[in-house]
């Protein structure tokens, strides 16, 4: 497959052991790692509390990171597809349109970490998985809420209405207000808290047909070119998905008094009007995309950040995903990390059949790199959303230079040493082939 550069045997790799797993959650962490634990040979259940599995959400980006994982799952090739893959993202002045600098992607990030990045709808990749881990065999149940995990961490949870589903190991993939992150948090005497980061997200979809009449516009759609805004108190990141048929667009803006401070990060329907106000200022074309926008459609995001738990596994009992290192947009790894979380666990029970040992492992090469992305977006907010004024003009200067490959890149979205962090490491990779040391480190 193009940009593929296997690195390891994975083909030929089976679970030490079968085992009896289940999942909670049916978003991408856990239909990825269902779809990992099944292909080599464990017998999984997912536990889903939705009635039905909707293609919901926005435009998130497939990074090399969580590329090459899909690619060993037998999943990569079905999702470009439905891809688009980015050649270069633009950096712009909020006010004028003015480029500040261009970081390349597409084919350059390919050749560079053999994987390929690109963007694709949130819900054609989540119905990607859900096929591929109905064909693999994964026992999927939707409507089976699961309020709580044994308490002594025993893997096994209970479902809404009583019923108790039993395994060797539980993951728990099923996001921020997962009962079971909360259990975890408990065990240490903390409350899962979060903090406000003054932020919220206005997610919208535009069609092509509401944009064919504006050369501009279309030029946009027509174009695989991502394009950050920066400006004052907020940022823009828009693309196009769907085979160039949407336009995609997540714009950060300040919070609503009543929304600052929630306790979780959701999504509700947003007001066109006041987006168009927020954004009144900003330069014409924005203001005309934002025009587009079909009536009820905007959707809003409050932000808040995560205290990070001390431990993301307890005896037989694991998370995954947002359960444990829930992801802010600013850097967009929310996802791919996700799907690193069910490489690395995949990789460590083809080493092992100790489930405790292979939990140790998985959280050793995931927690403090998963935390370290998670905490980057405060820096990357702090950057994007400067005043106009001395900092923000030393910033233009610094990305201005980094384009040309002089010092770091202030955002470290487009900074090749932080991508090299976070698209350049190979997970599955490390695990295997450090086994011994790995788990020497986790029995110590």
């Amino acid at each position: 497959m193009e940009y593929i550069r296997e690195t390891i045997d994975w083909n030929g790799r089976k679970a030490v052991k079968p085992l009896s797993v289940i999942i909670v959650g049916a978003g991408i962490g856990g239909l990825a790692l269902g779809i990992g634990l099944q292909k080599i040979g464990h017998k999984v259940t997912i536990l889903e509390q939705v009635h039905e599995i909707a293609e919901v959400g926005a435009g998130i980006q497939v990074a090399p990171n969580a590329a090459r994982i899909l690619y060993r799952f037998g999943v990569l090739e079905e999702v470009t597809k439905y891809a688009n893959m980015l050649e270069r993202n633009s950096l712009r002045r909020y006010a004028n349109d003015e480029e500040l600098g261009s970081a390349q992607l597409m084919p350059d990030a390919g050749n560079k970490y053999g994987a390929p990045l690109s963007v694709i709808h949130r819900g054609d990749l989540q119905r990607i998985l859900l096929q591929a881990a109905k064909d693999y065999g994964c026992n999927i149940l939707t409507s089976h809420k699961v309020i709580k995990v044994d308490d002594g961490f025993e893997p096994r949870v209970q479902v809404q209405g009583g019923d108790w589903f039993s395994g060797d190991v539980v993951f728990a993939a099923d996001g921020i207000k997962s009962s079971i992150r909360a259990q975890v948090a408990a065990s240490y005497g903390q409350q899962d808290r979060s903090a406000p980061t003054g932020d919220a997200a206005y997610r919208v979809l535009i069609p092509k047909t509401e944009m064919e009449h504006d050369k501009e516009a279309m030029s946009l759609l027509q174009e695989n070119v991502g394009m950050r805004y920066m400006g004052p108190g907020g940022h823009i990141m828009a693309y196009p998905i769907k085979n160039n048929t949407v336009y995609n667009m997540v714009l950060l803006h300040p919070a609503k008094e009543n929304e600052d401070g929630k306790e979780t990060s959701w999504t509700t329907k947003g007001s066109k009007a006041e987006m168009m106000n927020f954004y009144q200022h900003w330069s014409p074309l924005i203001r005309n995309l934002l025009s587009y926008v079909p009536e009820g459609e905007v959707l809003e995001w409050t932000l808040n950040s995560h205290v990070p738990l001390p431990r993301w596994v307890e005896n037989k009992v694991g998370l995954v995903g947002d359960a444990c290192h829930p992801m802010l947009p600013y850097v967009a790894q929310g996802a791919a990390n996700a799907i690193e979380d069910a490489g690395a666990i995949t990789a460590a029970l083809t080493c092992t059949s100790d489930v405790k040992l292979a939990l140790r492992v998985y959280e050793l090469t995931r927690k403090e790199r998963g935390e370290r992305i998670q905490a980057s977006a405060s820096t990357v907010r702090t950057t994007l959303h400067l005043p106009d004024g001395p900092e923000q003009e030393q910033r233009d200067k610094s990305i201005r230079a980094a384009s040309h490959g002089e010092g770091n890149h202030p955002d470290l979205w487009a900074d090749t040493d932080w991508q090299d962090y976070m698209w350049g490491v190979d997970v599955m990779k490390n695990i295997i082939e450090s086994w011994s040391e790995l788990s020497g480190q986790a029995e110590a």
